[in-house]
Order: C-alpha cells, then structure tokens, then sequence
C-alpha cells in the first residue's frame, strides 16, 4: 500500500527554509534540551515527508524545531502527524525556555492537565531551576515581537480587549469561589482563544498590548493552579508566564510572577528561595513599576523574611512598601494591580506580624484588615478572618480566637481554596492543646459539617 506524501510537512519546512539535514539537526538540538537525545538524521526526515510514521515524542520535537525557526507556534497536526500528542510538559524540572516557541509549546501542554488531578510522583522544581530562570529574567533583554508570521489573521486591539475582558471574569470567579472552579474553561479559552493569537499577524503596538494581557491570563492560570493544591503544575505555569513577560520586556508583570513565585515558596516553608524570589522581584521591578506594584513587592519581601524570623528586614521592608503605597495614586497602574488597596496591604502585614510572633500587632493588623476588606473578596476575607483567629491565640484569646475562626469557616465559599483548608488544618492543629474545651470541640464539628456540604454543593 503506497503512502500518501506529507505535503504539510513539506509546506512548513519550505516556509521556514529548513533542508532535510538542517531540521535534522534542529530536531536533535531540540530534544537534547528536553533531554531525549535522538539519533534523527536526514533519511529519518525524507521518510517522513514521504508519509512514513513518527512517534509522538519525535512529532512534538519535530514542531518545537520548526516553531524556533519560524518563530511562531507550530504543532505536530499542522506538520501532518495525525494523533500526536501536545508537546509534553517537561515533569522531572523544567528549565527557563531559550525561545518563545518553546515557551507556547510549554503553555499549550499545560492547558490539557487539570489541577484536581494532582500530581502523584512529580517533584517540585529545584532551587537550582528557579533561580537560574531569576537570574536569566534579572539580566534579559526583551525578544521583541515576532511581526512577520505568514498568516492572514490580523490581530487587532478589540482583540486584546476581549482577552482582557475574559481576564478580568476569570479573576472574579477566582476571588468569589477558588482557584478551582471554571477552570477548565479558562485553559480552553487560553489554549484556543489566546494562545493562537500569539502566532497571527500584528503591528507592534497591538503586539506588545496582545502579549501583555496574555502573561496577565496565564499568571491567572498558575495562580489557580496554586489555590487548587496542584503546587508542581503551578509552578510550570508561573516558569512559563515569566518567559513570555520577556518577549516584551513587560518588567512590572515579570516582578510580579516572582512575587507570586515567592508567595507560593513560602506557603510551601521553602522560605531561602521565597527570599531569593523576593529580592528578585523588587530589584527587577523597581526601575519599571508604578508605587502601588513596588508596595506589592516590598510587602512580599516582608513576608519572606518574616517567616525567617528576620524582624528588622521584615520591618525595613514593611516600611518601604507603606512609603510606596503612599504614592500610590500618583501613576497610572494596569487594570491587574486593580486588588491592591490598602486592606490587600494591612492583610500582607497581618501575616507578617503573625509570623514574627508579636501578637498585639498582628491581632491589631488583622483586625483592620478584616474591617477593610469588601466582602466579596470572600477567600481574601476568610485568609484575613484565619490569620486574625491565630493572633488572637497567639495572645492566649482561646475562645475569641475560635469564635473568629468559626466566622470564617461560616463563609463557606472560601472552602473552595485548598489554601484556605490548610489555614483552617494549620489553625485545628494549633489549637488541639484545648482539645476538650467544649467551644473547640464545637469547632471541629463545624469544619466536618462544612467539608462535608462542600462535597454535596
């Protein structure tokens, strides 16, 4: 039976003016980064082209290779290769991309995996990988915006409207609900709705605006991600999401995926790299951030070393983010920053003060914070309401500090959050030592009951 030849294949590589031999060897290249040595050589690539079979690991480098030289997404089934697989998210550490198809084949793997499925054997990303990826970011210059891909879609600024107006109700079904509800729309709106966008037809100003609010959705992404309890998917995303902030050296948003790659550490008690992300974060931000951001960065510092116990950096650092966000009205800050008010700031204080050990000022703190914080930001005011119930202990308030705790399970919607569950687990724990008092008992059965209507809703 005569095979059909891949006519695709040949369409792609004469675009990209890629010879046998040379996508032989780009293919090689490609694989050895994933670290899949092949033997691919020139006889492997005419087979191909005259319709013979390829696995579907083969396939995914075949298209990385060709999207590098292109510099445009590609993927296999434009190549020609029915069933191949998306490329595959790199599981065993995933260091920074070298290029930007390599980086939106990494988004696009990511998009078919579901936080709830959670990995099982997968390790976190090494120390190693994080700040080598820092450190690449700190140094980068921008790509530039690829504006001469051979498409006859022309992506136009109603465009990137609609991109930012999706942004903006994903992030309000985040705050009201968890990280994890909708979100398998929300992969499939960025997989099919953005993600292509990046390889169309644009000038440079739509470019720059297109690719900044596509880092502003797939940062939404990781931060689902975190919040659903899936910490090495996450991670993927947030290493990704600072590589596309380079392609138009969009520092603000960069120094923002640290800040919340430090906030991730943190949670996690991995407080050396929740530092170095920190740090990282307000020196590369601060040259080209607004007041409010740099008051978001200084803040996260704070919280760093705060867990380290570090009570005069944690003050210095609180200091300049109060002195940043006094300023905060005098530039213009992007539509993502919008949370970042005075109750988002006494809240990161809270947890600062709390952390630290001081009581009366984290109970203070929390205090204002649950008081400023508009009640439809549900899962900030359950954090704030929490972190208020463990100062209120901290001060030996056993009873105020489980009344406020209960406050804060009655919201229900914030159950959703795996971060919140551990907020209340992390509370339980702390206040097993009055076990037998009957309002912690109480308690105890208010969190069952709460779980368990979760699981009806």
């Amino acid at each position: 039976m005569n095979k059909e030849p891949n006519h695709q294949l040949a369409a792609v590589m004469a675009e990209a003016g890629a010879s046998n031999k040379g996508l032989a060897k780009r293919v090689r290249e490609v694989a050895e980064r994933h670290g899949e040595p092949l033997g691919t050589t020139h006889v492997a690539v005419q087979r191909w082209l005259n319709g013979g079979g390829i696995q579907q690991q083969t396939a995914a480098f075949v298209a990385e290779a060709l999207s590098d030289k292109l510099r445009r997404r590609v993927t296999p089934k434009d190549l020609g290769f029915p069933g191949s697989a998306p490329t595959p998210a790199l599981m065993t550490g995933m260091s920074y991309a070298g290029s930007l198809a390599e980086t939106l084949g990494t988004l696009d793997s990511l998009t078919h995996q579901r936080p709830e499925d959670g990995p099982t054997t997968e390790p976190p990303l090494p120390d190693a990988d994080v700040h080598a990826a820092a450190l690449a970011w700190l140094v980068s210059r921008p790509d530039g915006i690829p504006t001469e891909a051979a498409f006859t879609r022309r992506v136009s600024m109603r465009d990137v409207a609609a991109i930012r107006t999706a942004a903006g109700f994903f992030m309000q079904l985040d705050f009201q609900f968890g990280g994890g509800h909708a979100h398998k729309a929300f992969r499939h709106y960025f997989r099919e709705d953005v993600l292509p966008l990046l390889g169309a037809s644009y000038t440079a100003k739509v470019g720059e605006a297109l690719f900044a609010a596509a880092s502003e959705m797939a940062q939404l992404l990781a931060w689902s991600a975190y919040d659903s309890g899936n910490h090495v998917l996450a991670d993927r995303y947030l290493m990704s999401t600072l590589r596309l902030t380079q392609v138009v050296g969009d520092r603000m948003m960069g120094a923002r995926i640290l800040t919340n790659m430090s906030h991730q550490a943190n949670y996690l008690g991995q407080v050396p790299r929740a530092m170095t992300l920190a740090r990282a974060s307000v020196e590369g931000g601060k040259a080209h951030s607004t007041p409010r951001a740099m008051a978001l960065f200084s803040a996260h510092e704070a919280r760093a070393l705060s867990s380290a116990r570090d009570h005069k950096g944690a003050a210095r650092a609180m200091n300049e983010a109060e002195r940043f966000f006094e300023r905060a009205d005098s530039a213009d800050d992007p539509e993502w920053l919008s949370y970042m008010d005075e109750a988002e700031l006494i809240g990161e204080f809270c947890h600062c003060f709390r952390d630290l050990g001081q009581g009366p000022e984290a109970v203070r703190f929390a205090e204002r914070a649950v008081a400023l914080t508009d009640p439809k930001y549900v899962r900030t005011l359950g954090f704030c309401r929490m972190v208020l119930a463990q100062s209120q202990l901290l001060n030996g308030d056993v009873e105020e500090a489980v009344t406020t705790a209960g406050l804060a399970v009655e919201g229900g919607d914030a159950l959703q959050s795996a971060r919140f569950q551990r907020y209340v687990g992390d509370f339980q724990r702390e206040v097993s030592t009055h076990a037998t008092n009957p309002i912690v008992q109480q308690f105890n059965g208010q969190v069952r009951d709460a779980m368990n209507r979760l699981d009806d809703e």
